[in-house]
């Protein structure tokens, strides 16, 4: 009974903390830009190179999780994120992620277009419980939904051959969805949405890709600017699935590399962008360090939480 009501008085004091974030920012409120979520199309024609399944899962969970025209928010989570911290007095890293589109401003209605994706049972179970759009991947699935297996359950030390494939296997998951039709925006689990995104990206149909940086050397279209692959929108069509494709085959000959640095070499060295034709914004995110800069940036984008022991720091990545 303590420790539940524990819980409850954290994420109460979490919520109390979100909404002076947005209170304080309210001065500088958006007009609704949504139209996103309703009014772009996708250029699908030709994607799927082969046929899928009409029952599988995964196009069931994406039709539920979609809008009207195809666009859903992505995040994958493991066991990892689904665990309180250290004495589980703490809300998990997953609770945080979902208490801020609870409490972010019009962030609340993307609930509904987000699509959970768990690598292992502990963190679909829990998807589940919350009630959420919930997809199990599996590590040996293949294209067309069947396998088994937990090998992604539980924490992954960073740049781990174990955590660089969970990264390939997430890419590869991403590029079904593109080969599906479906327009995204990917998310790390991470990131606190405290303002809904849709209306600081651009409505520009013909951009195929807007995606973070770590830091920003002032021009959009520099293809000199450090990617970070965990806030991208990207929009299905023939030349993305191309890109996600070359990206994922060129695992192989990657060793040692994250599947972020492999696609900035591809961008930076192999000129991917001009080649496919690619229209590219990179987003003028940045690192902010103290809590007044991250209010400050908290108008523009998401931020990105570290946790340390079930504690939030003062200093979050946007």
């Amino acid at each position: 009974m303590d420790h539940s009501k524990n819980n409850i008085k954290n994420l109460a004091i979490l919520s109390l903390i979100i909404a002076t974030i947005i209170l304080l920012c309210s001065w500088d409120p958006f007009n609704d830009k949504s139209s996103l979520l309703q009014n772009h199309s996708s250029d699908s024609a030709g994607l799927l190179l082969r046929p899928f399944p009409q029952n599988d899962e995964l196009r069931t969970a994406l039709e539920n999780a979609s809008t009207p025209n195809k666009t859903v928010v992505l995040t994958v989570i493991n066991k990892a994120y689904v665990d309180p911290p250290v004495t589980g007095d703490s809300p998990s890293m997953f609770d945080l992620f979902l208490e801020a589109f609870w409490a972010g401003e019009a962030t609340r209605p993307l609930v509904e277009h987000l699509l959970v994706v768990a690598v292992d049972e502990t963190a679909h179970e829990r998807c589940v419980f919350r009630r959420l759009n919930c997809y199990r991947l599996r590590a040996e699935d293949d294209d067309s939904g069947g396998g088994g297996g937990d090998d992604f359950a539980g924490e992954k030390i960073y740049m781990s051959d174990e955590f660089i494939e969970m990264m390939w296997w997430r890419t590869r998951f991403l590029l079904d969805v593109l080969r599906r039709g479906y327009d995204f925006i990917f998310t790390d689990t991470d990131v606190l949405w405290l303002r809904n995104p849709f209306t600081r990206l651009s409505t520009n149909q013909t951009l195929d890709l807007q995606i973070s940086t770590d830091t920003f050397n002032g021009n959009s279209t520099s293809e000199d600017n450090p990617i970070n692959t965990g806030f991208y929108f990207i929009r299905s069509n023939e030349k993305t699935v191309t890109l996600f494709q070359r990206w994922y085959d060129l695992r192989t000959n990657s060793t040692g590399l994250k599947e972020q640095d492999v696609l900035q070499n591809m961008i930076r060295d192999k000129g991917v962008i001009g080649e496919l034709g690619l229209n590219v914004r990179f987003l003028n995110t940045c690192i902010s360090v103290g809590f007044a800069r991250t209010v400050e940036m908290s108008r523009w984008w998401p931020l990105s939480m570290p946790i340390a022991a079930g504690v939030l720091e003062p200093r979050w990545r946007i």
